[in-house]
């Protein structure tokens, strides 16, 4: 008999060893069993004909996904609520757009009043750096606050219309800071609380800096900034409202 383990023919002189043992390994051949490995077992599993790995997607992609985002579906009352919303402040914006820097037409607003609050906690918030960053932080906390908002509206919220509009509001903000910065120079416009010129945020920046002469400059350059983010939240809002419109729920 061959031994299944180890392949030994069992001879004559080998009648020493009990029957059913192979002399050579010592198995039991009826208790012995092998168990095949098929070939589908010794083989590394194949991947389905259509299986591929999808790479990442780009981080631009992304990011451009989350800010279009919009509800799979959407309420009628809701939807139109923001497009009321939206003519309101596409015309609100323009009126600042088209004003200029006028410190009669910005400063004469509601929004100003309601900016200075965040203005005067900037200077506290930015305290601890030194004095010229508690100074610049009023204003810079005044356009920063609103974009945070816009943040918070599109990671927890997934808001990404109520995000549009925190945009405009920074581009007020930046709107609103620069004829303080163009009046630098003359420190003729009325401080809150009745403060003196000393108090003047930009004429201290300025001078600090020894850059007066280029109030002007800044001044544009704040007020440009201001435009260019209203007219993104128009653009932005106004897309995402067409979004909206295709997945509006008209049952």
């Amino acid at each position: 008999m061959k031994c299944p383990n180890c392949g030994y023919q069992r001879q004559e002189q080998d009648s020493h060893v009990m029957a059913g043992i192979c002399p050579q390994c010592g198995i039991a051949y009826s208790k012995w069993k092998k168990s095949p490995v098929s070939a589908q077992e010794r083989s590394p599993p194949s991947e389905p004909e259509n299986f591929s790995i999808e790479p990442l997607e780009p981080l631009s992609k992304r990011v451009l996904y989350r800010l279009l985002e919009v509800p799979d579906t959407v309420d009628s009352m809701a939807f139109w609520g923001r497009v009321a919303l939206f003519i309101a402040f596409f015309i609100w914006g323009w009126s600042f757009i088209l004003g200029g820097i006028d410190w009669r037409s910005i400063g004469g607003s509601f929004l100003h009043n309601a900016n200075l609050p965040f203005h005067e906690f900037g200077h506290v918030l930015f305290r601890p750096l030194g004095r010229f960053m508690t100074i610049l932080g009023g204003s810079l906390f005044q356009v920063m606050m609103p974009l945070g908002l816009m943040l918070a509206f599109i990671l927890q919220r997934r808001d990404t219309f109520a995000a549009s509009i925190m945009l405009w509001w920074s581009g007020q903000n930046f709107i609103d800071v620069s004829p303080y910065i163009a009046d630098a120079p003359y420190r003729a416009l009325p401080l809150i609380m009745g403060m003196g010129e000393d108090a003047h945020d930009w004429g201290n920046l300025l001078a600090m800096t020894g850059s007066l002469h280029r109030a002007g400059l800044y001044a544009g350059l704040s007020f440009g900034t201001g435009v260019v983010l209203m007219l993104l939240s128009f653009c932005w809002g106004g897309y995402l409202l067409y979004r909206q419109h295709r997945n509006l729920n008209r049952l």
